[in-house]
């Protein structure tokens, strides 16, 4: 399975992210190798407006199937699901930890977004 991850940085010891939209870097992570691709998220972390949603666009078109995050906005999260990513906020600490979290089955999937949106 792929899965999203936002980071500040470039490996797996990197620290969760928790802004989803202007995260530093999106990590997609298979959980059965622990393979990964990192992707700058520059373009979108500097976006005037729509960050969000055009970072679920990229998650979705690297066919991740969930994202790991600490803060997901209304309407990223409604991309996202409109998309079948399905969404784990409230994520912290190091990204490695966070996929073994994943992994053992210790999260809850999100059943909406946990951020306002930026007007």
């Amino acid at each position: 399975m792929k899965i999203a991850i936002t980071s500040q940085g470039e490996n797996l010891d990197s620290q969760i992210d928790p802004r989803f939209g202007r995260a530093a870097y999106v990590i997609i992570v298979d959980t059965k190798t622990l393979e990964f691709e990192v992707f700058d998220n520059n373009e979108n972390k500097n976006a005037f407006k729509g960050a969000g949603i055009q970072a679920a666009v990229m998650v979705s078109d690297k066919q991740a199937e969930v994202l790991l995050t600490g803060f997901c906005g209304p309407n990223a999260f409604k991309t996202l699901e409109a998309a079948g990513v399905r969404v784990v906020n409230d994520q912290a600490g190091r990204v490695i930890d966070v996929i073994k979290k994943f992994k053992q089955g210790n999260v809850v999937f999100a059943d909406g977004s946990n951020k306002d949106g930026h007007w």
